[in-house]
């Protein structure tokens, strides 16, 4: 049985619920084989981040040489790299290779509001990898940092989506999960115009790795031949269902269940 396959490039997450941990649990779920090439050990839980190590650039390159030159993944999805260097690392080696669906979730603001990412780091974000992208998914606070300005509102997220697009002609997914009433997330796909996507908001605090999980959805979804509309759709409601069926496991606020429609797939 032919099997589509996905790639991840993000860093680790110790406690299982984000960063590489959660997008093979989400490929699995999605009906594709997953892989990785890891950017940072990070020490996390729930709780929040007490130590990270990343990789040297030469070691992330052999990482993906190793992955292309075998199985090329159909998709891949780019999470966590705070390093300038390694975001040049990996979008030399996406040209070379000719990776064509790619989507970048621009992880740079912590949930406590602390920035996780430099200022050089990202240049080299908008730079190199989002010229190359199928699909950006930034948060509220993620796309306030690229523009420089607040964002407040339905009609703020949708000029703020044109104007992501406007600079670096990458169709945009603004999630506004950040607001506290509702969970509605615009897609802007430029020529084609913008669509939003509502949804009432869930209440749980079993929402550690929903960003990983959205985009590395979606990737699984363009992987299989999805086209991008589509696969956005498909993934917010996987993230809806884990949502509504998160484990609570530790002190913190708990992950999603990524096994929640498992066997509904199988």
């Amino acid at each position: 049985m032919e099997r589509k396959t996905a790639l991840t490039v993000a860093g680790s997450d110790s406690s299982g619920g984000a960063g590489i941990q959660a997008d093979l649990k989400t490929f699995l779920a999605q009906g594709v084989y997953g892989m990785s090439a890891v950017t940072a050990l990070t020490a996390q839980n729930t709780c929040g981040v007490t130590a990270i190590m990343t990789v040297t650039p030469e070691f992330l390159a052999a990482q993906l040489d190793a992955v292309y030159e075998d199985i090329p993944p159909d998709a891949v999805k780019v999470g966590m790299c705070a390093s300038e260097v390694l975001i040049r690392t990996m979008a030399e080696r996406f040209r070379f290779y000719k990776t064509e669906r790619l989507v970048v979730d621009p992880v740079m603001v912590a949930t406590s509001g602390a920035r996780l990412i430099e200022e050089t780091a990202v240049q080299a974000l908008t730079e190199e990898l989002f010229p190359l992208a199928s699909l950006i998914t930034p948060n509220l606070p993620e796309a306030e940092l690229l523009l420089g300005a607040p964002i407040r509102g339905a009609a703020a997220m949708e000029k703020a989506a044109k104007e992501l697009w406007s600079r670096y002609g990458t169709p945009v997914l603004l999630k506004g999960g950040h607001d506290k009433t509702r969970a509605d997330d615009y897609l802007y796909l430029g020529s084609e115009g913008g669509m939003w996507l509502r949804a009432e908001r869930i209440a749980t605090e079993n929402t550690h790795g929903t960003g990983c999980t959205l985009s590395s959805a979606i990737a699984a979804n363009l992987a299989k031949g999805v086209a991008l509309t589509e696969a956005v759709i498909r993934g917010k409601a996987y993230v809806r269902g884990a949502l509504l069926s998160g484990l609570s496991l530790g002190k913190g606020s708990g992950p999603l269940d990524h096994a929640w429609n498992l066997e509904e797939k199988q």
